[in-house]
């Protein structure tokens, strides 16, 4: 069988073949009636007509494909972001090409060199700074999420209320009296996890005390960089707050191998709100990033950028979810 082309489409509907244009490219509001829009639609489907979309870019100098760019496959948090953002692409008529980072905080300096003339822009996830120049650096419109806002490679910036989230998680535990914490924090150097350094650092007052481990993004990392902070019982902090669910994870093996209660002995928080956050034993008090919205918002904000419209947004709430991980400070403390 021949593939159906417009004319039949045109043919089948009675109309010419410039309304079948207009219809299918979605252009006909204002220009075609609904019930000859309607015409066109139906006989498309009955043909199974499908627009020749290679043709159409030639013609339009456009792909109608963005790039996302990812430190990791292995976290689910980015997993989610594809998901938001291939969720608005579809809607308009954009695909979404998935990359991870070949060392998980800045692409290669070329990703996709063969096929740059195939994308019409780039979002790129809690990259590192110095990734910036390298996804900007050949004229596609760069949207950056969960990063620097004030670099100057990006066209658009999408972020989370990082040291909100921070605050909220202080806030619980202070009012449960914890004044001795342990930040267990990414060894990965990103803008996103030096903002909730900086604000945890700020947020605790003169009468908490402080002390910083840097761990890996991996449980077994992150355990045994507790084992080691929590090695000598004396000073031993009565609160962790961990950059990531997969560290709190860690956090809350190396606590249960050196006989320590979580809550009891020590209060263990994360950040992302996984499906890790309750799958593990305790179940993690966590901050909620809304990831999904995350990329929802980035595509967004490509198609405002190809559009030439301007763009500026708040930044996204975050939420503080209580589970059994944490609990009133010891009174041994």
């Amino acid at each position: 069988m021949t593939r159906p082309t417009s004319r039949d489409v045109a043919t089948a509907a009675g109309v010419s073949q410039a309304t079948v244009s207009l219809v299918l490219g979605d252009k006909w509001r204002g220009r075609v009636s609904e019930r000859t829009a309607g015409l066109v639609r139906e006989a498309a489907a009955a043909l199974g007509y499908r627009p020749n979309l290679a043709a159409r870019n030639l013609r339009l100098g456009s792909t109608r494909t963005a790039l996302l760019v990812v430190p990791a496959l292995t976290n689910e948090f980015f997993a989610r972001v594809y998901t938001g953002a291939a969720r608005v692409a579809a809607a308009h008529g954009f695909g979404v090409v998935l990359y991870p980072s070949p060392d998980g905080t800045g692409p290669a300096r070329d990703p996709f060199a063969s096929a740059r003339a195939a994308l019409d822009g780039v979002i790129a996830s809690s990259m590192a700074a110095d990734a910036l120049d390298a996804l900007g650096g050949d004229g596609l419109p760069l949207v950056m999420l969960d990063s620097d806002p004030t670099s100057g490679a990006a066209a658009a910036h999408v972020n989370l209320a990082m040291a909100d989230g921070m605050r909220q998680v202080t806030a619980h535990l202070l009012a449960h009296g914890h004044r001795r914490f342990l930040h267990l924090a990414s060894a990965v150097d990103s803008w996103t996890f030096d903002v909730r350094a900086e604000a945890l650092s700020a947020l605790l007052g003169p009468s908490a005390e402080l002390r910083t481990v840097r761990a890996p993004l991996t449980v077994n990392g992150a355990r045994t960089a507790m084992e080691a902070a929590l090695a000598a019982p004396r000073d031993r902090p009565t609160a962790v707050i961990c950059d990531d669910d997969i560290l709190a994870a860690g956090a809350c093996k190396a606590a249960r191998r050196l006989g320590l209660r979580v809550p009891e002995d020590l209060s263990v928080t994360g950040f992302d709100d996984l499906a890790l956050a309750t799958a593990v034993e305790p179940e993690l008090t966590t901050v909620h990033l809304p990831a999904e919205q995350v990329g929802e918002r980035g595509m967004s904000a490509l198609l405002a950028v190809l559009d030439g419209a301007p763009w500026d947004a708040p930044d996204l709430p975050v939420r503080l979810v209580v589970r059994e991980s944490s609990g009133p400070a010891p009174t041994t403390a």
